[in-house]
């Protein structure tokens, strides 16, 4: 089963049994990604600071060729190791899995825990015979969808809102 987050959270109101049934799945799925991100991390981790080590290592072993000094100072080693290319690569996989792990985690608090309370509301609404009453139910599904068109339209209001005062600010 492949992550689509936005997939994922979405709850089809009219089919609670299939969506609690799919929770757990999900949460295992989602679990199981961020634990793999974050061993991924981890590594990437490792392997910056063995990179580090063998660079101070060979800054001070030759230190005419690599700090342009006999006797380099903590900060021309440093800054020998930071400017290295292959340092500077291993230092931005790491910032970008940093990133991938905070979004996987983001991502499995709200399926975890996000997402089943709301089933849970829904269920508990469902038992009150929240659905049910004397008039036609109401499609949620309908009704959900009309939510999000008013509130796109509302962003695209602020946003044109917003244009035409950097417009008058040029002017």
């Amino acid at each position: 089963m492949e992550i689509n987050f936005e997939r994922d959270m979405k709850i089809d109101e009219q089919s609670l049994d299939v969506e609690w049934l799919k929770q757990t799945e999900l949460a295992h799925l989602y679990n199981q990604h961020y634990a793999q991100c974050y061993k991924d991390l981890q590594i990437a981790q490792e392997e910056v600071k063995t990179i580090r080590s063998s660079l101070i290592r060979k800054a001070n072993k030759f230190p005419e060729i690599h700090c342009l000094k006999p006797k380099p100072t903590a900060g021309d080693i440093e800054a020998y190791y930071r400017t290295h290319p292959k340092y500077k690569r291993l230092k931005t996989k790491v910032i970008d899995l940093e990133y991938e792990k905070n979004m996987a985690e983001l991502g499995k608090n709200e399926i975890n825990y996000t997402r089943k309370a709301a089933l849970e509301q829904l269920v508990t609404l469902l038992g009150q015979s929240y659905f049910a009453g004397p008039r036609a139910p109401r499609n949620l599904t309908k009704e959900r969808k009309k939510a999000e068109k008013e509130r796109q339209q509302r962003n695209l209001t602020r946003i044109g809102k917003k244009m035409s005062k950097i417009k008058k600010r040029r002017k």
